[in-house]
């Protein structure tokens, strides 16, 4: 069973399905998003952040280096990356957490443990635990194990995808979730490859097969002006998600912005979204009238 590496664990997530939930941050996306809020979720595996505005230059990361990766610096900590084995332990005795280190194993029975710490608040508001990322799919043996262990505690179970999986795959993990949180980027495959790295003709696929299935399913669409915002893109989207077997979906509209910014600084990494623009009120009114023009409730957030 491949295991996966976790970032990030958010507890009182109101945005990630119904009720509170817990929400599960899994490492590792087929898609590259150039506007991705969440970069360290990209590569599968564990990367190291440093917040220099955090750093008190105490030293204590380099002497706790087995391999004298990490140097301090007039800026900082500088790490050569052909030393660092990412064994976190700078990480560990950093006293104001300058250092991180993204992504970490959890067994099953460990991430159940912090699950069920959360059933009050699912008890009490009708939440659960929500499993993102990255692309929780890319685990479907880790996945299937854990929804299943859920499913037999009575807790709600929900999948945020971006639908770049096999068909099969997906179809299995459907058989134990109860909400789909399904992402359309573009419809257009060629512009959908520039932005995001691939184009979109599984998802797509992948889409109406499983709402042929009755699984439930609500449609995310993060909302960029000047790549996704125009006419044609929303008109082609509305008219897809209209036509798709079932019930109608509803749809989240999820604002660009760049507070993601300061995270790929903490990667080391550049930002490549820097001529990406957020929506205004006017675009998303027209957004929402155009999912309403094809049936569809369309709503800000989610």
């Amino acid at each position: 069973m491949q295991q996966p590496l976790i970032f990030d664990i958010k507890r009182y997530a109101i945005n990630d399905g119904p009720g509170i939930r817990i929400t599960v941050f899994f490492k590792g996306c087929p898609l590259s998003c150039v506007w991705c809020h969440n970069p360290e979720s990209i590569s599968p595996q564990p990367q190291k952040m440093f917040t220099p505005a955090k750093c008190i230059g105490c030293g204590e990361c380099v002497k706790a280096c087995p391999n004298q990766a990490c140097k301090l610096t007039a800026s900082g900590i500088v790490t050569d990356p052909q030393r660092c084995d990412l064994s976190g332990r700078c990480a560990d005795v950093c006293p104001t957490l300058a250092t991180e280190i993204s992504g970490k194993t959890k067994s099953i029975p460990e991430l159940l443990t912090i699950i069920e710490k959360e059933r009050p608040l699912f008890d009490q508001s009708g939440g659960g635990v929500t499993f993102s990322g990255g692309e929780p799919l890319l685990y479907p043996e880790y996945l299937g194990n854990i929804l299943e262990q859920c499913g037999e505690r009575q807790i709600h179970r929900t999948i945020d995808t971006c639908g770049l999986v096999k068909t099969e795959t997906l179809l299995k993990i459907a058989e134990q979730t109860n909400l789909f949180l399904y992402d359309l980027k573009l419809m257009d495959s060629e512009k959908h490859k520039e932005y995001t790295g691939v184009d979109n003709t599984l998802i797509l696929k992948n889409l109406t097969t499983l709402a042929a299935t009755g699984s439930e399913i609500l449609i995310r669409i993060p909302l960029i002006k000047g790549v996704n915002a125009d006419p044609d893109n929303l008109t082609a989207t509305a008219e897809f998600v209209s036509q798709l077997p079932g019930e109608k979906k509803g749809v989240n509209l999820l604002p660009y912005h760049d507070i993601a910014t300061h995270k790929y600084q903490k990667l080391g990494e550049r930002y490549l979204a820097d001529n990406l623009r957020e929506p205004n009120e006017t675009n998303l009114q027209q957004a929402i009238d155009c999912f309403a023009a094809h049936g569809l409730t369309a709503t800000v957030g989610g």
